[in-house]
């Protein structure tokens, strides 16, 4: 029997490997209804695969049977799918609902410094002028698009830092319901909050509350999602 070159046992191996990993496509929508989620965050957990959702829903993303994936979303609870086969998924997502009653008002959130959790988006997310791959290759568009969502995550968690129930508790006599749907209504832009310093956003709140209270009642929250 012949023997086969071991560098040949290699490349066969590893070119058995290259497709066993095949690009899993699949579509994103909130638990319950027909609307698609746009900018879901994607992880591969095994091969650290990561991508987002497009303005349509969809994904697509290398895996493999075995694998495991985790979907994530701000306001919206994280979802975790192990993969049996490759076939076309639709993936749906629960709207986060919160018990003020049930907030630690000791906690934060925690902190997001997407440079040191995913310095690879980073890295392939330049662009380099005499590269034509990292300006039209997808690997390279995905990951300009994943560091685009990082940053605006990044920015709605020091907005809600800032703009906690707890602060603004502290600051208008609303509790509970009324301070959540006041939140809601009233919640700062992110280019609001860093343009204004603390006395500014006290002036803020007073008088959006002042707003608030002039509201009819059933004015005071925001309406409710429709559902297809």
């Amino acid at each position: 029997m012949p023997k086969i070159p071991f560098i040949i046992i290699i490349f066969l191996f590893a070119a058995t490997f290259a497709h066993s990993q095949d690009l899993l496509k699949g579509t994103v929508y909130e638990n319950g209804t027909n609307t698609r989620l746009t900018n879901v965050f994607i992880r591969n957990n095994n091969n650290k695969q990561i991508t987002i959702t497009d303005k349509n829903g969809n994904f697509s993303i290398k895996a493999a049977t075995g694998h495991l994936l985790i979907f994530n979303s701000p306001g919206y609870v994280s979802d975790t799918l192990y993969l049996i086969d490759v076939l076309h998924k639709r993936i749906n997502l629960a709207p986060k609902t919160i018990n003020l009653s049930q907030v630690n008002i000791t906690a934060t959130r925690q902190a997001f410094n997407p440079r040191v959790e995913y310095p690879e988006i980073y890295e392939k997310s330049k662009v380099y002028a005499f590269s034509p791959s990292t300006w039209f290759s997808k690997e390279g568009k995905d990951a300009r698009r994943l560091k685009r969502y990082f940053r605006r995550e990044a920015e709605e968690r020091q907005v809600d830092a800032v703009f906690s129930p707890v602060y603004v508790g502290s600051i208008v006599p609303l509790k509970g319901q009324d301070l959540a749907n006041f939140i809601s209504l009233y919640r700062p832009t992110y280019a609001f909050l860093k343009s204004n310093n603390a006395e500014s956003m006290v002036a803020y709140i007073n008088d959006c509350y002042k707003k608030y209270m002039a509201l009819p009642p059933d004015k005071r929250s925001l309406p409710a999602l429709k559902t297809q």
